[in-house]
């Protein structure tokens, strides 16, 4: 493991701003019945919105909402469906003064968020989706593109590599350069390592520790390992309610080598997490 700064790089969104050279903690919202470790808690409107709020004043700065689940397995929502689920919890959020993240592979979906108030693509399918790359460069919101191979009912199936944080990162630069060749703007794109996609436990945990390789893409990175099950295996077997200690040692551990953003579902422990780590450095 190789300690590494974070780039100096900020994201503007009319009055809000993202200094994305400081860590932030990304909070999960699914509005989903299947989520693997939430479904079902949050898909109402009113709880939703709750529990954004109860993320919000626990230290997210930004709240990632989800209308599909991707869970190993999970079965395909209809885009009508998941614009149903997440377009009304944007449009409630909005009004809350907070940055607010879409996770969607769908252009339908994305742009029917935005126009309720959305500001970033939370993409698992890197723009694979049809016109997904096109509707990145149209919308010129920033857009994280995530490692993933298959789809979640195949990628259990897909984690041979030669070297998997190498691979990653050749797998990722050439999604980051479709993007850039459709015209998405360099300075809109975030990179995801995509924990425990088509991943297996010691993969994962190589990627952890081959972070800071990452960085040599030079774009601001994305760690999202919250309640994986690796974590759990790495705790004897913990349930992913169990896992909140284990997610935040592991996200901890990306920001010291250079994740400048975590997306957690235990918002609270981690932000503790950082602001000890960021005391030690400043004492």
């Amino acid at each position: 493991m190789q300690l590494m700064p974070l780039l100096p790089h900020v994201w503007t969104f009319g009055d809000l701003k993202l200094d994305l050279s400081q860590p932030h903690v990304m909070g999960i919202l699914n509005v989903t019945p299947d989520s693997f470790s939430d479904g079902g808690r949050h898909n109402q409107k009113e709880d939703a919105v709750a529990r954004a709020l109860e993320m919000i004043a626990e230290g997210a700065t930004v709240i990632d909402i989800g209308g599909e689940s991707t869970r190993p397995g999970a079965a395909a929502v209809e885009v009508e469906e998941e614009i149903r689920r997440v377009v009304p919890v944007v449009e409630a959020l909005s009004k809350h003064n907070v940055i607010l993240s879409i996770d969607t592979s769908q252009p339908e979906v994305i742009r029917a968020a935005v126009r309720a108030g959305a500001h970033i693509w939370n993409d698992v399918r890197a723009l694979t989706r049809p016109n997904a790359l096109q509707t990145a460069a149209e919308l010129n919101i920033p857009v994280i593109i995530m490692h993933m191979r298959g789809e979640p009912t195949t990628m259990n199936n897909l984690d041979q590599y030669e070297d998997v944080t190498a691979d990653v990162i050749r797998e990722l630069s050439q999604r980051v350069q479709d993007a850039l060749d459709v015209g998405v703007k360099a300075e809109n794109i975030m990179i995801d390592p995509g924990f425990g996609f088509a991943k297996n436990a010691q993969q994962n945990l190589q990627l952890l520790n081959e972070f800071y390789k990452l960085t040599e893409m030079g774009y601001p990175i994305l760690s999202a390992l919250s309640r994986k099950r690796f974590i759990g295996t790495v705790l004897d077997g913990a349930a992913p309610q169990e896992r909140a200690v284990g997610s935040a040692t592991a996200h901890l551990l990306s920001i010291q080598q250079g994740a400048c953003m975590v997306r957690a579902h235990d918002v609270k422990a981690t932000v503790d997490a950082i602001k000890v780590w960021q005391a030690m450095q400043m004492a």
